[in-house]
């Protein structure tokens, strides 16, 4: 199994500030810390593009759940390779979208994703062609790699299958051991019912949703013995589901902080 790695939130904080800096102008787009900037007619800025799948050098790689990218009108593109989160420079001028020099995060992820993430950065960097076809978005390099994409809606909190992607602790964030991704997650419904998987054993509960807050009723569960990893796992999400949590909740991705510093950071999923 991969070493974990784990990065702290304020660097995933830094990378939104970046994604959200002010506008620079006509910019270059190729590199720097300045954004870009956007003159299309491609309805491209300000949707939520979930990556199906990147085909670098004739190999195609489907896409895990969460890797999406934006580009937002400020000439940023900011988004999720899978597992690390990433943010850079764009110019996106009639239906070529020049990607500069990013920055990302750097937890460790299973090898799988960690293979995808690299095609990903591979494919997503210098010029790129747009092609848009309804809701389906194709990013072509000069040599002929690319990466397909579709416009998402937003998903609401109640009624959305929340899969868990980070483990929370503090200011700390860390990727979900090998072996256990797509494990846990839960569904508010919008009676208050709550259902899901802690990462080994299934759970139901209570909550209710007050401003930025949602309170859990106590957890009630299967008693399978959970050992290793998915027990690690498991304890973490019953301390993320305790009392009373601060929830924030982003297009398709939502964070859960409990008072005891103890959080998740889950996608919306379908299925």
């Amino acid at each position: 199994m991969r070493n974990q790695l784990s990065i702290p939130v304020t660097a995933l904080a830094l990378l939104a500030l970046a994604a959200c800096g002010t506008e620079s102008g006509s910019g270059s787009g190729s590199g720097g810390d300045g954004g870009g900037s956007v003159t299309t007619d491609l309805p491209l800025t300000g949707v939520h593009w979930s990556v199906d799948s990147v085909t670098v050098d004739g190999k195609k790689s489907a896409a895990p759940n969460g890797a999406h990218v934006e580009i937002t009108d400020k000439g940023r593109a900011q988004g999720n390779y899978g597992c690390n989160q990433f943010g850079a420079a764009v110019k996106v001028e009639g239906d070529t979208v020049t990607v500069g020099k990013g920055e990302m995060t750097e937890m460790g992820c299973a090898e799988d994703i960690q293979g995808f993430e690299e095609a990903m950065k591979d494919a997503f960097t210098g010029k790129l062609k747009a092609k848009l076809v309804d809701k389906n978005l194709t990013l072509t390099t000069p040599k002929g790699d690319s990466i397909t994409l579709t416009s998402e809606p937003a998903a609401p909190l109640a009624g959305t299958k929340w899969t868990v992607n980070s483990l929370l602790t503090g200011d700390v964030a860390t990727s979900l051991p090998a072996g256990t991704e797509k494990n846990a997650y839960f569904t508010l419904a919008k009676d208050g019912s709550v259902r899901g998987s802690l990462g080994c054993n299934t759970f139901s509960s209570t909550a209710k949703v007050s401003g930025s807050m949602i309170t859990f009723d106590r957890l009630a569960s299967t008693r399978k013995m959970c050992a290793g990893t998915a027990g690690t796992v498991e304890n973490h999400m019953r301390k993320a589901l305790e009392g009373k949590v601060t929830f924030t909740l982003q297009h398709r991705g939502l964070t859960l902080t409990a008072a005891n510093g103890k959080g998740i950071s889950a996608n919306a999923t379908t299925g």
